[in-house]
């Protein structure tokens, strides 16, 4: 192997490596947020305002009321195939009357509860933490006592 091919060779190995030292783990999923955007929400306002200013939301929810929820998350991946941490997370929950117009802005962070899961796209159930055959056997054994 000549001069030429040596360098080639170095060169070749320093771009491989170089992709991976400079990999950015930290990647922003969901709505990204626009301060001056949210603070314009107000009690009262219309809906078709707060989906001109903010934009359509990621969920909504008509339980119990009307509500759209923006979500957003940091996540940080240290290491290319490391699996991936939720290093903050923010819910902007718009309420809304039965006329359609707000009656209040809830900002909630990761610290007011669980880190939602994009990926799986999965909603947990009631009883899921408890297995099927647990419960089975314990209804089992409370029967025949």
């Amino acid at each position: 192997m000549g001069r030429v091919g040596r360098l080639v060779a170095v060169a070749g190995l320093a771009a491989s490596l170089g992709g991976c030292l400079a990999y950015d783990g930290e990647v922003q999923r969901g709505y990204v947020m626009d301060a001056y955007e949210l603070g314009q929400i107000k009690p009262g306002t219309p809906a078709q305002t707060v989906l001109t200013n903010l934009g359509t939301p990621s969920t909504t929810s008509t339980v119990g009321g009307d509500a759209w929820y923006y979500i957003s998350q940091k996540v940080d991946r240290p290491l290319a195939f490391s699996p991936p941490q939720v290093t903050d997370q923010h819910i902007v929950a718009v309420y809304f009357d039965k006329t359609k117009k707000v009656t209040r802005v809830a900002n909630y962070g990761l610290e007011d509860g669980k880190v939602i899961d994009f990926v799986s796209r999965t909603t947990p159930t009631g009883g899921a933490e408890q297995g099927f055959l647990k419960n089975l056997f314990r209804s089992l054994l409370r029967f025949s006592s």
